[in-house]
């Protein structure tokens, strides 16, 4: 029997796996530690019950849906540059998803009770829809990938790729309508935050895209053309100014209503962190400073783009943090015109200080959608194939 001997890029592949994984079981070692001990050893408290795994959650889901943008527009709307991009597309959709209800489910404490809330529902519950969009944004865009990968099915991909479309506007609609329903957060409970989820999953999954597609394309050796890197830059420019319209409009729309005014000084002035994270981490970093790469600086360079999806990214992540947790620290109106004060922090900003059990979940999340990614892409052909893409080096493997 000859000896298997492992080649550098098997090495490679296996550390990355190893890596993944290492993550991964930190995650699902948090998450056993919070189960264990409580919430009491979070950042999380009666007023702040949606934590820092929340954001990763929140991310990965919405932006699972963005991802699938790229495939949309090849199959739906013909663009062959982002037909050749459809099956990695599809992949991160559900890469990411599954990611992102893992940290989800296991965030909301009692991840064994998971059978009775998927056999009973209470259908005037967005949560109970939305367990109908995620497991049929999975069926969906399973069936989209099979159809682009088996040859003979190739004909009903536009087809599967227009019902993905469909479902995937639907998820982040229900998605945004968890929080524009809730009425009673006054920083949510707006008709405005189902369609600003949408643009918003425009942008951050074409930013996680561009970030992946770079990296695969850098492992394999491979130069992305400058053509591919210029166009989908600046579709992500435009999508990442529409974010910053719906956002705008979305905070003109709270400032028209008096008994939303407080609330906005709150996120926007004085409320600490939350002001800071919104304009510096969100509108700057994470808004204008993208915009200014693309459109000012040389839009076909790969680094260029990648560094704007990144910044895109972290800005994200800032947006949700002071969306999710400001909106819950901010006190809950009780008695209109009167000052209420008690133990449980009734008309007081509720602290809230991330743990380490809860970054970890988080990472967790990410992590897993990477696994997912890696282990999809060394198996299967889910390298965009641009005829006109050289090696960069003749050292390149797959």
């Amino acid at each position: 029997m000859q000896p298997v001997i492992a080649t550098p890029a098997a090495s490679r592949f296996w550390l990355v796996v190893a890596f993944g994984a290492a993550l991964v079981a930190a995650g699902l070692g948090a998450a056993h530690y919070m189960e264990v001990e409580g919430h009491i050893v979070t950042g999380m408290n009666n007023h702040v019950v949606w934590g820092l795994p929340h954001v990763f959650a929140i991310f990965l889901i919405v932006a699972a849906s963005g991802v699938l943008n790229v495939a949309s527009v090849g199959s739906v709307f013909g663009k062959t540059l982002y037909k050749a991009r459809a099956p990695l597309s599809g992949l991160l959709c559900l890469a990411m998803l599954a990611g992102g209800l893992m940290v989800l489910m296991l965030d909301l404490g009692r991840p064994d009770r998971l059978m009775i809330a998927a056999t009973h529902y209470n259908f005037t519950s967005m949560f109970a829809l939305n367990v109908f969009l995620y497991s049929g944004m999975a069926a969906i865009v399973g069936l989209y990938l099979w159809t682009l990968m088996e040859r003979h099915m190739n004909r009903y991909s536009k087809p599967a790729g227009l019902a993905a479309f469909v479902w995937r506007l639907l998820l982040t609609t229900g998605t945004g309508s968890i929080f524009g329903f809730l009425v009673a957060r006054q920083a949510y409970g707006s008709a405005l935050l189902a369609p600003m989820f949408v643009i918003m999953s425009f942008a951050w999954g074409l930013a996680v895209f561009l970030l992946v597609q770079a990296a695969v394309y850098a492992w394999n050796g491979r130069t992305l053309p400058a053509e591919a890197s210029r166009r989908m830059s600046r579709l992500l420019g435009v999508f990442v100014a529409a974010t910053l319209y719906m956002v705008a409009m979305h905070h003109v729309t709270n400032l028209y209503f008096a008994r939303q005014v407080e609330f906005e000084r709150f996120i926007l002035v004085d409320g600490g962190i939350y002001p800071a994270l919104f304009w510096l981490g969100h509108v700057a970093l994470g808004s204008l400073a993208p915009l200014v790469l693309i459109y000012a600086g040389d839009a076909t360079k790969p680094r260029n783009a990648a560094v704007a999806a990144a910044l895109v990214v972290a800005g994200a992540f800032c947006a949700l943090y002071v969306f999710i947790i400001g909106g819950q620290a901010f006190p809950l109106e009780l008695f209109p015109g009167a000052i209420t004060r008690s133990t449980f922090y009734d008309g007081q900003i509720a602290p809230y200080t991330p743990s380490m059990p809860e970054l970890l979940l988080g990472i967790g999340g990410v992590a897993a959608a990477f696994l997912l990614t890696v282990i999809g892409v060394h198996v299967l052909d889910f390298l965009p194939r641009d005829p006109d893409a050289a090696p960069a080096s003749a050292t390149g493997s797959g």
